[in-house]
């Protein structure tokens, strides 16, 4: 089983001193095969606030794999907004803003991780920290991950969820979001993963054959929207992909909800080819789920 610790919108600047030790502690208790951090690391893209993310991401284990969100603009920097708004961030965290890519094989399975910049330093709308996606940048994430080793676990990182929750505090509102996100169901993407929210959530993307799945994670910041900070621990095998919400609780990060999600089966590899037993299982629990 393959285990992801992911963490977004830490806004350092912001941050809850408690919350972000106590991370560490864990990821080092914890050592997962990769730790992802899904944007926001600082709350106005100030020099201070970067040093503090870098020196905080330095101090991990590795590997880590950290995308850019909105408020990692230098804020108040009109000329660098328009013209170099990931310079800072690229210079303290050491990962490219675009088509950043991570890959790894493991006893068991393997994992290939696409990063996509979905924040702007501007754009012409007046809300300048919703979303907007490239769909160049796509279509390569795209032809990258679905030509992943069979079996692996295929993620694109972002940090606006390109499809919104409903009930969600606010919204990552991208431009072309719904139509990047079916070009990831039709390359057989596993994980959306994004933060912007500050609310945990895993659910179906209904497009595709469902079973590419959005999820998002919560902050550990002040910035808080009706729940505590939190982060995700992700473990997944051949059929299941286990999305486990860890609060923290004033002391420690503590297990709260949980969701199992089932994966597609990759076809080109009998090992991981799915079963026809189980598929006549999963059509029947469907239909008495759904009578109608």
């Amino acid at each position: 089983m393959g285990r992801i610790l992911q963490i977004s919108d830490i806004h350092f600047g912001c941050e809850i001193p408690e919350a972000v030790a106590a991370a560490h502690d864990l990821l080092h208790d914890m050592r997962p095969d990769l730790t992802l951090i899904t944007g926001d690391i600082t709350q106005i893209g100030a020099r201070a606030e970067f040093l503090a993310a870098a020196r905080w991401i330095d101090s991990l284990p590795t590997p880590v794999f950290v995308t850019v969100g909105n408020h990692d603009v230098p804020y108040w920097d009109v000329m660098a907004r328009v013209f170099n708004p990931w310079g800072a961030f690229e210079d303290a965290v050491g990962h490219p803003a675009h088509d950043h890519q991570f890959s790894a094989r493991f006893a068991d399975t393997a994992l290939m991780v696409r990063g996509i910049t979905t924040a702007r330093g501007w754009q012409a709308r007046l809300n300048w920290s919703k979303g907007v996606i490239d769909l160049d940048q796509t279509a390569r994430a795209a032809d990258a991950l679905s030509r992943a080793p069979a079996g692996a676990l295929r993620i694109v990182a972002v940090h606006h969820p390109l499809i919104e929750m409903e009930g969600a505090p606010v919204t990552g509102d991208v431009k072309r979001g719904r139509r990047a996100a079916q070009l990831f169901a039709d390359a057989g993407v596993d994980l959306v993963l994004s933060g912007h929210v500050h609310v945990p959530f895993a659910l179906p993307i209904q497009l595709g054959d469902h079973r590419s799945y959005a999820v998002g994670c919560g902050t550990l910041s002040h910035r808080l929207r009706g729940v505590p900070p939190s982060i995700n621990r992700i473990e997944w095998d051949d059929e299941t992909i286990s999305v486990t919400v860890l609060a923290f609780d004033g002391q420690a990060f503590v297990e709260d909800k949980s969701w199992s999600l089932s994966r597609r089966q990759d076809t080109r590899n009998a090992e991981t080819a799915p079963r026809p037993e189980a598929v006549a299982e999963e059509m029947r629990q469907l239909a008495e789920d759904d009578p109608g």
